[in-house]
């Protein structure tokens, strides 16, 4: 079965915007008073609901306000935003040319809202390049349950065989590998363990990598 559509992930993946979250998630536990180890934001990465909520009470206890926290978490990085811009991954701008001139269709699958995304999509110039745009509020559940990726599919009118799903993180990889999608990891802040591995199609350095699996 021939690939018809790549399925991009947004932070960490097309754009290099994960440190912010790295850096945001500990002083936004720290003002209200929560000890935040190294690990943790790590493993906050692409987490949707209702798994966030549920992790954080499971670190923090039963009377975490999550929403509380994030709200002011997401403040933090937009001030970030505002002060270094939306910086891309080497080879966003070029795999998405490249991928529209052969025909290939894509999409993004973000845990972002649809109106965030939207704007930093905009601010980027790229709104335009994707087909269909999937976020976390159009699905019952986020990453790492397969819904956004299967939704994605949907979209597209495709099975989810004839995509690839581009990841950089283990509950976005978890997520697109549920969904069926052949899974492609393009490492940002860490390399898959062993297990992980085992859910990819390929591992690669570099988004302009993805041209060599076709």
């Amino acid at each position: 079965m021939s690939i018809k559509a790549v399925i991009f992930d947004l932070d960490g993946t097309l754009t290099d915007t994960e440190k912010y979250y790295q850096k945001a998630w500990p002083q936004a536990l720290e003002h209200f008073g929560y000890k935040c180890e190294p690990w943790m934001p790590l493993e906050f990465r692409s987490l949707g609901r209702p798994f966030a909520p549920k992790r954080f009470k499971e670190l923090f206890g039963e009377d975490f306000d999550y929403h509380e926290v994030r709200e002011y978490r997401r403040g933090l990085v937009a001030d970030i935003i505002k002060e270094n811009g939306i910086p891309l991954k080497p080879g966003a701008v070029e795999i998405l040319t490249w991928l529209r001139e052969h025909g290939i269709l894509t999409c993004i699958a973000t845990a972002n809202e649809y109106e965030r995304t939207k704007g930093y999509l905009t601010k980027l110039g790229l709104f335009d390049h994707f087909d269909r745009i999937i976020c976390s509020d159009m699905v019952k559940q986020g990453k790492p349950a397969p819904d956004i990726y299967a939704y994605a599919c949907q979209q597209l009118g495709l099975d989810p065989k004839e995509t690839f799903a581009v990841e950089d993180s283990p509950n976005g990889v978890i997520s697109a590998y549920l969904a069926g999608c052949n899974v492609i990891m393009v490492p940002d802040l860490t390399e898959p363990d062993e297990e992980l591995r085992k859910k990819l199609y390929a591992r690669i350095d570099k988004l302009m990598d993805i041209t060599t699996l076709f």
